[in-house]
């Protein structure tokens, strides 16, 4: 796997990681940082590895950080004939954890890249070492009302005028920060889902969140052995902080830490916090 510049993910106009990994039929971007324990990074909804652009070198300073795009999302298509969802994501992660040759990886999932990580630990069997939650899309009602209004009447916002579309998927980009994103930032999460073809990319996605997916996972939470981050934005608006402390009494020993002032997007909002939240995580 090509070992790509950290210096590139400061350039938001330069995001792009350079592999293509093929495993069981899935096609995906992926990008390896740094050098030392394996540490896995799962973005979640709506969004890319992005997501995680400015987490990268602090933790690649002492660790080997594989980056992906999941199935569907960023640059990589979604798996023919399978649908754009969590346990088609787990099953995917599983077998680049094995084509990648980790020893009991660190996962670090965010949103529904969260459920990933825990679907692909007790559902598909992947030994790990530790698992850091970040506003974790696991316990229902995990499907936020605006996803759900859309899951309901998905013909209408499928033949919705474009540009109609596309203000509301950015006013709701809005409220998953408490910072308003830059304008370049904003366009970099916005981008995959321009046009006629974005738009129908963007509810092909929703149309999969599935509660089903989490229900195995909520199910074998008191089962985890090893050791658990919650990592939460105390001003999250799509998944409130209960969903943080209700998760962590699932879990056992599972620790939270609520970073201040970051919504649900909070690598956006508090890089740095979140950064060092791992960081620490990760050496204990």
């Amino acid at each position: 796997m090509t070992r790509q510049q950290i210096s590139n993910t400061a350039d938001t106009g330069r995001w792009h990681l350079p592999d293509r990994v093929t495993v069981d039929g899935a096609t995906v971007a992926a990008g390896v940082f740094g050098d030392g324990p394996p540490v896995v990074l799962v973005h979640g909804t709506p969004s890319s590895s992005y997501l995680w652009r400015a987490v990268i070198p602090r933790l690649a300073e002492q660790n080997t950080v594989y980056v992906w795009d999941l199935p569907g999302y960023g640059d990589s298509p979604a798996v023919p004939g399978e649908p754009v969802a969590i346990r088609t994501h787990a099953r995917v992660l599983a077998r680049l954890v094995e084509h990648w040759g980790l020893d009991r990886p660190v996962l670090v999932g965010h949103d529904i890249g969260a459920a990933t990580v825990l679907r692909a630990h007790l559902v598909e069997g992947v030994p790990v070492r530790r698992i850091a939650l970040l506003d974790a899309a696991v316990l229902s009602p995990w499907v936020t009302p605006v996803a759900q209004h859309m899951q309901r009447n998905l013909d209408v916002y499928r033949t919705m005028p474009t540009h109609i579309f596309q203000r509301i998927i950015e006013a709701h980009l809005d409220t998953a920060t408490r910072r308003r994103l830059p304008s370049s930032v904003a366009e970099a999460y916005l981008g995959p889902f321009a046009g006629a073809t974005g738009q129908q990319r963007y509810l092909d996605q929703v149309h999969y969140f599935d509660e089903r997916d989490t229900a195995e996972v909520v199910e074998e939470l008191g089962t985890v052995k090893v050791p658990v981050q919650i990592v939460w934005g105390a001003d999250d608006e799509w998944l409130n902080r209960s969903f943080a402390d209700d998760l962590a009494s699932r879990i056992p020993g599972a620790r939270t830490t609520f970073v201040p002032e970051a919504g649900h997007f909070l690598t956006e909002d508090e890089p740095d916090l979140v950064a060092q939240a791992l960081a620490d995580f990760l050496t204990q």
